[in-house]
C-alpha cells in the first residue's frame, strides 16, 4: 500500500479525536449555561457532563488507537 494512502487513512482515523473535542467543548457550554439557569441541579447535571466527557473521550482514544495501529501495521 502506498504511504501516502496509509498517511491519510491515519489521519481519517484521528480526526475521530479532534471531533470529539469539539463535542465535548459544546457539551461544557451547554452545561454551564443550564447550571446558571437551575443552580440547585448543579448535582445533576455535572454528574451527566463528566459520564457524556468520558464516553466522548472513549470514541477519541479509539480513533488514535486506530490511527497507530495503521500507521504501525501497515505503513
Amino acid at each position: 500500500m502506498s504511504t501516502s494512502v496509509i498517511a491519510i487513512a491515519a489521519a481519517i482515523a484521528a480526526l475521530g479525536g479532534v471531533i470529539a473535542g469539539f463535542g465535548i467543548a459544546m457539551a461544557t457550554g451547554k452545561a454551564a449555561d443550564a447550571i446558571a439557569r437551575q443552580p440547585e441541579a448543579a448535582g445533576d447535571i455535572r454528574t451527566t457532563l463528566i459520564l457524556g466527557g468520558a464516553l466522548a473521550e472513549a470514541t477519541a482514544v479509539y480513533g488514535l488507537v486506530a490511527s497507530i495501529l495503521i500507521i504501525f501495521m501497515l505503513g
